[in-house]
Protein backbone atom coordinates (compact mmCIF):
# COMPACT_ATOMS: atom_id res chain seq x y z
CA UNK A 1 0.00 0.00 0.00
CA UNK A 2 1.45 3.70 -0.67
CA UNK A 3 1.07 6.57 1.15
CA UNK A 4 1.05 9.79 0.37
CA UNK A 5 4.01 11.56 2.73
CA UNK A 6 1.74 14.39 5.11
CA UNK A 7 1.85 17.28 4.03
CA UNK A 8 3.10 20.23 6.35
CA UNK A 9 0.83 22.10 8.03
CA UNK A 10 -0.40 25.35 6.83
CA UNK A 11 0.14 28.56 9.63
CA UNK A 12 -3.27 29.14 11.21
CA UNK A 13 -5.49 31.88 10.09
CA UNK A 14 -4.36 35.12 11.10
CA UNK A 15 -6.92 37.64 12.65
CA UNK A 16 -7.57 40.23 10.08
CA UNK A 17 -7.45 43.96 10.95
CA UNK A 18 -10.15 44.29 8.37
CA UNK A 19 -13.79 43.81 9.42
CA UNK A 20 -15.23 40.93 7.87
CA UNK A 21 -17.39 41.53 4.51
CA UNK A 22 -20.86 41.40 4.92
CA UNK A 23 -22.63 38.10 3.56
CA UNK A 24 -24.27 38.27 -0.03
CA UNK A 25 -27.52 36.24 1.78
CA UNK A 26 -29.84 38.67 4.11
CA UNK A 27 -33.17 37.37 5.48
CA UNK A 28 -35.14 40.44 5.88
CA UNK A 29 -37.63 39.84 8.54
CA UNK A 30 -40.69 42.03 9.48
CA UNK A 31 -40.83 42.27 12.70
CA UNK A 32 -43.49 44.32 12.79
CA UNK A 33 -45.84 41.49 11.48
CA UNK A 34 -43.91 38.82 13.53
CA UNK A 35 -45.60 40.45 16.75
CA UNK A 36 -48.89 40.99 15.12
CA UNK A 37 -48.38 37.93 14.27
CA UNK A 38 -48.49 36.33 18.21
CA UNK A 39 -51.02 39.46 18.83
CA UNK A 40 -53.56 37.68 16.85
CA UNK A 41 -52.49 34.27 17.77
CA UNK A 42 -53.18 35.49 20.96
CA UNK A 43 -56.40 37.07 20.55
CA UNK A 44 -57.70 34.02 18.78
CA UNK A 45 -56.57 31.71 21.45
CA UNK A 46 -59.50 33.49 23.75
CA UNK A 47 -59.25 33.28 27.47
CA UNK A 48 -56.11 31.14 26.78
CA UNK A 49 -52.56 32.66 26.60
CA UNK A 50 -50.52 32.10 23.69
CA UNK A 51 -47.05 30.84 24.07
CA UNK A 52 -44.25 30.48 21.38
CA UNK A 53 -42.47 27.75 19.44
CA UNK A 54 -38.99 29.18 18.97
CA UNK A 55 -37.08 25.86 18.33
CA UNK A 56 -34.65 25.23 15.61
CA UNK A 57 -33.46 28.72 16.20
CA UNK A 58 -37.20 30.18 15.90
CA UNK A 59 -38.06 28.01 12.97
CA UNK A 60 -35.18 29.20 11.17
CA UNK A 61 -35.72 32.96 11.24
CA UNK A 62 -33.28 33.43 14.30
CA UNK A 63 -33.54 33.28 18.00
CA UNK A 64 -31.79 36.50 18.35
CA UNK A 65 -34.50 38.40 16.52
CA UNK A 66 -37.34 36.60 17.04
CA UNK A 67 -37.49 36.15 20.97
CA UNK A 68 -37.37 39.91 21.98
CA UNK A 69 -39.80 40.77 19.36
CA UNK A 70 -42.59 38.36 20.46
CA UNK A 71 -41.43 39.32 24.65
CA UNK A 72 -41.84 42.86 23.45
CA UNK A 73 -45.47 41.95 22.21
CA UNK A 74 -46.55 40.10 25.27
CA UNK A 75 -45.22 36.12 24.98
CA UNK A 76 -44.09 34.79 28.38
CA UNK A 77 -43.67 31.02 27.21
CA UNK A 78 -41.18 30.12 24.81
CA UNK A 79 -40.51 25.86 24.06
CA UNK A 80 -37.24 24.71 22.68
CA UNK A 81 -36.72 21.30 21.74
CA UNK A 82 -32.87 20.75 22.07
CA UNK A 83 -31.19 21.61 25.40
CA UNK A 84 -27.99 23.15 22.99
CA UNK A 85 -31.02 25.75 22.32
CA UNK A 86 -31.04 27.23 25.47
CA UNK A 87 -27.72 29.20 25.77
CA UNK A 88 -28.85 30.86 22.62
CA UNK A 89 -32.37 32.61 24.78
CA UNK A 90 -29.73 33.72 27.55
CA UNK A 91 -30.48 37.08 29.02
CA UNK A 92 -34.15 36.85 26.48
CA UNK A 93 -36.28 35.70 28.56
CA UNK A 94 -36.28 35.11 32.23
CA UNK A 95 -35.42 30.97 32.02
CA UNK A 96 -38.25 29.69 34.00
CA UNK A 97 -40.05 30.65 31.19
CA UNK A 98 -38.63 28.22 28.85
CA UNK A 99 -39.74 24.85 28.34
CA UNK A 100 -37.37 21.86 26.71
CA UNK A 101 -39.46 19.88 25.38
CA UNK A 102 -37.10 16.28 24.85
CA UNK A 103 -36.66 16.15 28.29
CA UNK A 104 -33.83 15.49 30.39
CA UNK A 105 -32.63 11.74 28.94
CA UNK A 106 -29.54 11.59 31.81
CA UNK A 107 -28.15 12.93 35.12
CA UNK A 108 -26.25 15.33 33.00
CA UNK A 109 -28.97 17.11 31.30
CA UNK A 110 -31.30 17.66 34.78
CA UNK A 111 -28.05 18.76 36.00
CA UNK A 112 -27.98 21.20 33.09
CA UNK A 113 -32.00 21.93 33.36
CA UNK A 114 -31.67 22.82 37.06
CA UNK A 115 -28.05 25.34 36.86
CA UNK A 116 -29.94 27.55 33.59
CA UNK A 117 -33.11 27.82 35.39
CA UNK A 118 -35.10 25.88 32.56
CA UNK A 119 -37.97 23.77 33.04
CA UNK A 120 -37.78 20.10 31.38
CA UNK A 121 -41.20 18.70 29.46
CA UNK A 122 -41.29 15.14 31.39
CA UNK A 123 -42.42 12.82 28.38
CA UNK A 124 -41.65 9.39 30.08
CA UNK A 125 -42.10 7.48 33.49
CA UNK A 126 -38.47 6.97 33.45
CA UNK A 127 -37.65 10.83 32.83
CA UNK A 128 -40.12 11.56 35.67
CA UNK A 129 -38.29 8.89 37.90
CA UNK A 130 -34.92 10.57 36.90
CA UNK A 131 -36.19 14.21 37.91
CA UNK A 132 -37.33 13.58 40.88
CA UNK A 133 -34.45 11.29 41.80
CA UNK A 134 -32.02 14.59 40.90
CA UNK A 135 -34.32 16.98 43.58
CA UNK A 136 -37.59 17.32 41.58
CA UNK A 137 -39.30 20.66 41.64
CA UNK A 138 -41.58 22.47 39.27
CA UNK A 139 -41.79 20.66 35.79
CA UNK A 140 -44.08 20.24 32.51
CA UNK A 141 -45.49 16.99 31.64
CA UNK A 142 -46.25 15.82 27.57
CA UNK A 143 -49.17 13.29 27.37
CA UNK A 144 -49.83 11.34 24.59
CA UNK A 145 -53.65 11.62 23.27
CA UNK A 146 -52.43 9.96 19.74
CA UNK A 147 -49.92 11.09 17.73
CA UNK A 148 -47.66 8.27 19.15
CA UNK A 149 -44.88 10.79 19.43
CA UNK A 150 -43.11 11.91 22.65
CA UNK A 151 -45.39 11.43 25.81
CA UNK A 152 -46.23 9.62 28.65
CA UNK A 153 -48.87 6.80 27.52
CA UNK A 154 -52.29 7.48 29.41
CA UNK A 155 -52.09 4.42 30.66
CA UNK A 156 -49.09 5.07 33.07
CA UNK A 157 -50.45 8.40 34.12
CA UNK A 158 -51.31 6.56 37.56
CA UNK A 159 -47.42 5.77 37.83
CA UNK A 160 -45.82 6.50 41.49
CA UNK A 161 -43.39 8.33 39.33
CA UNK A 162 -45.89 10.79 37.55
CA UNK A 163 -47.99 10.77 40.44
CA UNK A 164 -44.93 12.97 42.72
CA UNK A 165 -44.19 15.28 39.81
CA UNK A 166 -44.91 18.82 40.69
CA UNK A 167 -46.69 20.12 37.07
CA UNK A 168 -46.63 23.41 35.86
CA UNK A 169 -48.29 22.67 32.95
CA UNK A 170 -49.45 19.58 31.17
CA UNK A 171 -49.43 19.14 27.61
CA UNK A 172 -50.53 17.09 24.49
CA UNK A 173 -50.00 17.69 20.76
CA UNK A 174 -52.48 17.52 17.88
CA UNK A 175 -51.78 15.15 15.35
CA UNK A 176 -53.46 16.60 12.49
CA UNK A 177 -54.84 19.67 13.73
CA UNK A 178 -54.22 21.03 9.85
CA UNK A 179 -56.93 18.73 8.62
CA UNK A 180 -60.51 18.59 9.09
CA UNK A 181 -59.97 14.93 10.87
CA UNK A 182 -62.30 12.99 13.25
CA UNK A 183 -58.70 12.65 15.24
CA UNK A 184 -58.62 16.25 16.34
CA UNK A 185 -62.10 15.32 18.25
CA UNK A 186 -60.86 11.89 19.55
CA UNK A 187 -57.87 13.74 21.09
CA UNK A 188 -59.87 16.27 22.32
CA UNK A 189 -61.11 13.76 24.19
CA UNK A 190 -58.75 11.98 25.39
CA UNK A 191 -57.13 15.20 26.61
CA UNK A 192 -60.18 15.87 28.99
CA UNK A 193 -59.39 12.44 30.31
CA UNK A 194 -55.84 13.61 30.82
CA UNK A 195 -57.06 16.83 32.63
CA UNK A 196 -59.18 15.20 34.90
CA UNK A 197 -56.27 12.30 35.73
CA UNK A 198 -53.06 15.18 35.59
CA UNK A 199 -53.38 17.97 38.68
CA UNK A 200 -51.32 20.71 37.27
CA UNK A 201 -51.23 24.95 36.75
CA UNK A 202 -52.16 25.06 33.53
CA UNK A 203 -53.26 23.18 30.37
CA UNK A 204 -52.40 22.85 26.57
CA UNK A 205 -53.09 20.78 23.79
CA UNK A 206 -53.26 23.70 20.84
CA UNK A 207 -50.50 24.81 17.60
CA UNK A 208 -50.91 26.90 15.62
CA UNK A 209 -53.62 24.91 14.08
CA UNK A 210 -54.91 23.76 16.67
CA UNK A 211 -55.75 27.52 17.79
CA UNK A 212 -57.91 27.78 14.68
CA UNK A 213 -60.23 24.64 15.82
CA UNK A 214 -62.48 26.58 18.29
CA UNK A 215 -61.98 27.13 22.46
CA UNK A 216 -62.60 23.88 22.69
CA UNK A 217 -59.09 22.83 22.24
CA UNK A 218 -57.18 26.33 23.40
CA UNK A 219 -57.26 24.77 27.20
CA UNK A 220 -55.02 27.81 29.29
CA UNK A 221 -52.02 27.99 27.29
CA UNK A 222 -51.61 27.70 23.07
CA UNK A 223 -48.44 27.07 21.69
CA UNK A 224 -48.36 28.68 17.99
CA UNK A 225 -44.77 28.01 16.01
CA UNK A 226 -45.68 28.03 12.20
CA UNK A 227 -47.85 31.21 12.39
CA UNK A 228 -45.97 33.11 14.20
CA UNK A 229 -43.29 33.19 11.58
CA UNK A 230 -46.10 33.84 8.64
CA UNK A 231 -47.23 30.21 7.74
CA UNK A 232 -50.63 29.51 7.39
CA UNK A 233 -51.74 25.44 8.44
CA UNK A 234 -55.85 26.15 8.28
CA UNK A 235 -57.22 28.33 6.12
CA UNK A 236 -59.04 30.33 9.12
CA UNK A 237 -55.50 31.93 9.56
CA UNK A 238 -55.27 33.62 6.10
CA UNK A 239 -57.14 36.91 7.54
CA UNK A 240 -55.10 37.47 10.87
CA UNK A 241 -51.39 36.24 9.49
CA UNK A 242 -48.65 38.25 7.69
CA UNK A 243 -45.83 37.23 5.89
CA UNK A 244 -42.69 37.56 8.08
CA UNK A 245 -39.42 36.53 5.77
CA UNK A 246 -38.13 37.77 2.93
CA UNK A 247 -34.77 35.88 1.86
CA UNK A 248 -32.48 38.20 -0.48
CA UNK A 249 -29.32 36.90 -2.14
CA UNK A 250 -26.89 39.28 -4.29
CA UNK A 251 -25.86 39.08 -7.81
CA UNK A 252 -21.91 38.04 -7.95
CA UNK A 253 -21.58 38.06 -11.50
CA UNK A 254 -23.75 39.07 -14.88
CA UNK A 255 -22.90 37.72 -18.19
CA UNK A 256 -24.11 37.27 -21.49
CA UNK A 257 -25.19 34.02 -22.99
CA UNK A 258 -25.65 33.30 -26.90
CA UNK A 259 -28.23 31.42 -28.16
CA UNK A 260 -27.76 27.58 -27.37
CA UNK A 261 -25.93 28.42 -24.99
CA UNK A 262 -26.86 25.48 -21.51
CA UNK A 263 -27.01 26.91 -18.04
CA UNK A 264 -26.03 25.30 -15.08
CA UNK A 265 -25.04 21.17 -14.06
CA UNK A 266 -26.80 18.91 -16.65
CA UNK A 267 -27.82 21.63 -19.00
CA UNK A 268 -31.17 21.53 -17.98
CA UNK A 269 -31.44 24.88 -19.47
CA UNK A 270 -30.70 26.06 -23.33
CA UNK A 271 -31.15 29.43 -24.22
CA UNK A 272 -33.24 30.23 -27.30
CA UNK A 273 -32.08 33.74 -27.97
CA UNK A 274 -29.15 35.66 -26.54
CA UNK A 275 -29.44 36.35 -23.20
CA UNK A 276 -28.63 38.25 -20.30
CA UNK A 277 -28.07 36.24 -17.45
CA UNK A 278 -27.39 36.74 -13.98
CA UNK A 279 -25.75 34.55 -10.85
CA UNK A 280 -26.64 34.76 -7.20
CA UNK A 281 -24.99 33.54 -3.86
CA UNK A 282 -27.77 30.99 -3.27
CA UNK A 283 -27.91 27.63 -3.36
CA UNK A 284 -29.08 24.23 -1.79
CA UNK A 285 -26.46 24.84 1.25
CA UNK A 286 -28.50 27.36 2.04
CA UNK A 287 -31.74 25.64 1.97
CA UNK A 288 -32.57 26.61 -1.92
CA UNK A 289 -33.25 23.16 -2.81
CA UNK A 290 -33.19 21.99 -6.16
CA UNK A 291 -36.53 21.36 -6.01
CA UNK A 292 -37.03 25.26 -7.25
CA UNK A 293 -34.64 24.21 -10.44
CA UNK A 294 -36.06 25.60 -13.27
CA UNK A 295 -39.52 27.36 -10.44
CA UNK A 296 -37.57 29.54 -8.51
CA UNK A 297 -38.76 33.54 -9.23
CA UNK A 298 -37.15 36.54 -7.71
CA UNK A 299 -37.84 40.27 -8.16
CA UNK A 300 -35.58 43.45 -8.44
CA UNK A 301 -37.30 46.58 -8.64
CA UNK A 302 -40.86 44.92 -8.80
CA UNK A 303 -39.78 43.28 -12.25
CA UNK A 304 -39.85 39.60 -12.36
CA UNK A 305 -36.48 37.53 -12.50
CA UNK A 306 -36.92 33.98 -12.98
CA UNK A 307 -34.26 31.00 -11.76
CA UNK A 308 -33.01 29.53 -14.94
CA UNK A 309 -31.48 25.47 -14.76
CA UNK A 310 -30.76 23.30 -12.23
CA UNK A 311 -29.88 25.01 -8.74
CA UNK A 312 -25.77 24.30 -7.50
CA UNK A 313 -25.02 24.30 -4.05
CA UNK A 314 -24.17 28.44 -3.66
CA UNK A 315 -25.40 29.56 -6.58
CA UNK A 316 -28.38 29.88 -8.93
CA UNK A 317 -28.63 31.70 -12.74
CA UNK A 318 -31.72 34.01 -13.04
CA UNK A 319 -32.78 35.35 -16.29
CA UNK A 320 -31.93 39.48 -16.08
CA UNK A 321 -34.15 40.02 -19.50
CA UNK A 322 -36.62 42.21 -18.06
CA UNK A 323 -33.88 43.44 -15.30
CA UNK A 324 -31.58 45.11 -17.57
CA UNK A 325 -30.42 47.75 -14.95
CA UNK A 326 -29.69 45.00 -12.43
CA UNK A 327 -25.94 44.89 -12.07
CA UNK A 328 -23.16 42.75 -9.82
CA UNK A 329 -23.63 43.88 -6.40
CA UNK A 330 -27.41 44.37 -6.25
CA UNK A 331 -30.06 42.45 -4.35
CA UNK A 332 -32.90 39.93 -5.25
CA UNK A 333 -35.45 39.11 -3.25
CA UNK A 334 -36.97 35.35 -3.61
CA UNK A 335 -40.68 34.98 -3.98
CA UNK A 336 -41.48 33.08 -0.79
CA UNK A 337 -44.93 33.56 0.19
CA UNK A 338 -45.17 30.68 2.12
CA UNK A 339 -48.49 29.28 1.25
CA UNK A 340 -47.34 30.38 -2.65
CA UNK A 341 -43.46 28.90 -2.41
CA UNK A 342 -44.93 25.76 -0.80
CA UNK A 343 -47.11 24.85 -3.85
CA UNK A 344 -44.14 26.34 -6.00
CA UNK A 345 -41.38 23.73 -4.68
CA UNK A 346 -43.07 20.72 -2.86
CA UNK A 347 -41.87 21.46 0.39
CA UNK A 348 -44.08 22.19 3.41
CA UNK A 349 -44.36 25.74 4.76
CA UNK A 350 -42.32 24.29 8.01
CA UNK A 351 -39.02 23.09 5.57
CA UNK A 352 -39.39 26.64 3.76
CA UNK A 353 -38.85 28.09 6.95
CA UNK A 354 -36.16 25.48 8.71
CA UNK A 355 -34.01 25.00 6.34
CA UNK A 356 -32.49 28.38 5.43
CA UNK A 357 -29.08 28.70 6.21
CA UNK A 358 -26.64 30.50 8.49
CA UNK A 359 -25.08 31.99 5.58
CA UNK A 360 -27.56 34.05 5.69
CA UNK A 361 -27.66 37.70 7.86
CA UNK A 362 -30.98 37.60 9.96
CA UNK A 363 -32.43 41.32 10.94
CA UNK A 364 -35.65 43.51 10.38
Amino acid sequence: MMWQRAMPLPPEIAPSPAPLPSSPLRLRLDTQALADNWRALDRLSGSAAAGAAVKADAYGLGVAVAVPVLAEAGCRDFFVAHWGEVPALAGLVPADRVAVLHGPMNDAEAAFCRASGVLPVINSVPQAARWSATGGGPCHLMVDTGINRLGVESHRLGDPAIAGLEVETCLSHLASADENSAQNAVQLARFAEVRAAVPARRYSLANSAGIALGNAYHADLTRPGLALYGGIPRDELAGHISQVAYPQAAVIQVREIAAGDSVGYNATFTAPAPMRVGVIALGYADGYLRCWSGKGRFSWQGRDVPALGRVSMDMTVVDLTHAPGCAEGDWLEAAYEPLAASAASGLSQYELFTLLGQRFQRGG
